[in-house]
């Protein structure tokens, strides 16, 4: 494991998608299990090598949002999301994830397992393209969910039994394309907003992949936010909420925001970024593992569903 300023950085090469899951010994499981447990019981993020996803697939998505944060908005309107439907569109200043700041300065796409109203037609590339990395999403998203019991000392199916639907039914794993406007000097920018105020995510882990423009901070074990710096060829991972009230705060859903760039230069670039957001299927219970009631049992859409209550203006 390597250690950066805050957030380490651990070596996936053994458990990524280039290895059958089949051929993966005790022993890889176990090296990776430790260095996992360790970042995500201090920290709660983790960069990581060699995960099998290339940079070409990232890029490939990068590209077809790109395309579809560029139609006119009453084009993009037609895939507006709603309470209903959890997914499609998320207009700019539609979230607002810190009550104390205005509404956050991005828009987004979110796609469910089934889009309501299908892929957007304008964009005829998206749908395999984006099938392609949910795909791969998923099966990366599994193997560090089996990686995660070892820490914990949970039976090693404990997690992918509880997300057996993800991308098959009733499951709401999201993945999001994100894009954050330049912020030249005439934007309207109000005082207090950022590009995404300081949050946590709400389910078991985020995947997240950025460009290199940067502007991710993340809460530290002393309290401070430090920079979460893009680094070629990782996937940065992080704890949600449902896990730190599943393990009653072994593992830690960390603090995390989007600043505003301060150079100017910075200013007039667009920041874009890719987040796979893996929950447990919807009607999984989440009880404290070790039989305390710090946390109340919730469903996982039940939790969801109150938290989008407090987030969606």
């Amino acid at each position: 494991m390597e250690v950066g300023q805050d957030i380490p950085i651990v070596d996936f090469s053994s458990f990524g998608l280039a290895r059958d899951a089949a051929d993966i010994s005790e022993r890889d499981i176990q090296a990776v299990g430790d260095a996992l447990y360790q970042a995500f019981s201090t920290i709660g993020f983790v960069y990581l090598r060699n995960h099998g996803i290339t940079s070409q697939q990232v890029n490939d998505v990068f590209e077809v949002a790109d395309t579809f944060f560029a139609l006119p908005t009453e084009i993009k309107a037609k895939y507006a999301w709603s309470f209903e439907t959890n997914d499609g569109w998320v207009s700019l200043e539609r979230e607002k994830v810190t009550p104390e700041r205005p509404a956050d300065f991005k828009e987004a796409f979110d796609i469910l397992t089934q889009l309501t109203r299908g892929f957007p037609e304008e964009v005829p590339a998206f749908p395999d393209v984006c099938g392609t990395f949910i795909s791969q999403c998923k099966e990366v998203s599994l193997r560090i969910l089996k990686v995660m019991t070892i820490g914990l000392k949970l039976e090693r199916n404990f997690f992918a039994q509880n997300h057996k639907l993800m991308y098959a039914g009733d499951n709401s794993t999201t993945f999001r394309c994100l894009r954050y406007p330049p912020l030249p000097a005439d934007t309207d920018i109000k005082p207090g907003q950022v590009r995404c105020g300081e949050h946590s995510d709400y389910g078991t882990i985020t995947l997240l992949f950025q460009d290199g423009v940067g502007g991710l901070e993340v809460q530290n074990v002393h309290g401070t936010y430090v920079p979460a710096t893009p680094i070629p060829d990782t996937v940065l991972v992080n704890i949600g909420d449902l896990v730190q009230r599943w393990t009653n705060d072994k593992l830690k859903s960390t603090m995390h925001r989007v600043m505003n760039p301060e150079e100017e230069r910075a200013k007039q670039q667009a920041r874009r970024s890719l987040a796979f957001f893996v929950f447990p299927d919807d009607h999984a219970m989440i009880t404290c593992l070790d039989g305390s009631k710090k946390y109340e049992p919730i469903t996982a859409l039940d939790y969801l569903n109150m938290r989008y209550k407090d987030t969606i203006v």
